[in-house]
């Protein structure tokens, strides 16, 4: 008979392992997607736990009190929680791009409720999204952040999580500047075509004042927009790639500012 015993220590131990679990999938993209039911991801967070918890090296964890377990427990969480917003950092320029590229094709006002995300985005945002979520899972994205996750127990163990408020921050910075370059980079091809047609428009209505460029120019700006998004489609693998390598330098970064000394 198989023998299902085990020490009250253990399941403390198993719980801190599943708070860093769980809260890592709250946050993380692909594995936060609102679109998949909530038990599902609460089962796959507790087998992924459980996993971890056979697989990886025993870590002994001291406390006195319940008060003590709490902090670690609430430390754990954080800990997760750093983790999957490094990783989602970097999946939400697609959101940004499509903002400006919408904005220029003057869609938008045309915003949608994405069920992945719960939040009203653009169509051209969605667009991106989805491509680029497709690109990344096709990449094996979800293979390296579980992975990622794993190793961070060798070198974050539990209860050992440095909280550099002051290195974080700059980690933060450092990558809002890469978040405008990624962002323009992907809706670039629009936003260059929508200034010259914004120029040669302008022109136009100078040179012919009595046609109403204003009427021409919406239909004209929705029709280009859409004919260079169908053409620039070529170019999302390598936005793919790029935000791919974004999230492992920041994922590397957030693990990098916590580790102990």
């Amino acid at each position: 008979m198989l023998d299902y015993t085990f020490a009250y220590a253990e399941l403390e131990y198993f719980f801190l392992i599943l708070m860093r679990v769980g809260s890592f999938m709250v946050v993380a993209p692909f594995f936060s997607m609102n679109n998949t039911p909530r038990r599902v991801r609460i089962a796959f967070a507790f087998f992924v736990s459980l996993l971890f918890y056979q697989g990886l090296p025993r870590q002994t964890v001291s406390y006195e009190t319940l008060l003590g377990y709490t902090v670690i427990v609430f430390k754990e969480v954080i800990t997760g929680l750093m983790i999957g917003f490094a990783a989602n950092l970097c999946t939400s320029v697609v959101a940004f791009a499509g903002q400006i590229a919408d904005m220029e094709m003057g869609l938008s006002m045309a915003s949608l409720m994405d069920p992945a995300t719960r939040q009203n985005s653009t169509i051209t945002g969605i667009y991106y999204n989805y491509m680029i979520m497709l690109m990344l899972f096709l990449s094996g994205m979800h293979r390296y952040l579980l992975k990622a996750l794993a190793e961070t127990y060798i070198l974050i163990p539990v209860n050992g999580a440095i909280f550099r408020r002051d290195k974080i921050v700059l980690a933060v910075i450092e990558f809002l500047g890469d978040y405008i370059v990624i962002g323009f980079r992907i809706c670039l091809p629009i936003f260059a075509v929508m200034i010259i047609l914004n120029a040669v428009l302008g022109v136009l209505a100078k040179v012919s004042p009595q046609f109403n460029m204003f009427a021409v120019g919406i239909q004209m700006k929705v029709l280009t927009g859409l004919c260079i998004l169908f053409f620039s489609t070529a170019m999302l693998p390598g936005a793919a790639n790029f935000i791919y390598d974004q999230m492992k330098h920041m994922v590397a970064v957030f693990v990098e500012v916590m580790t102990p000394l």
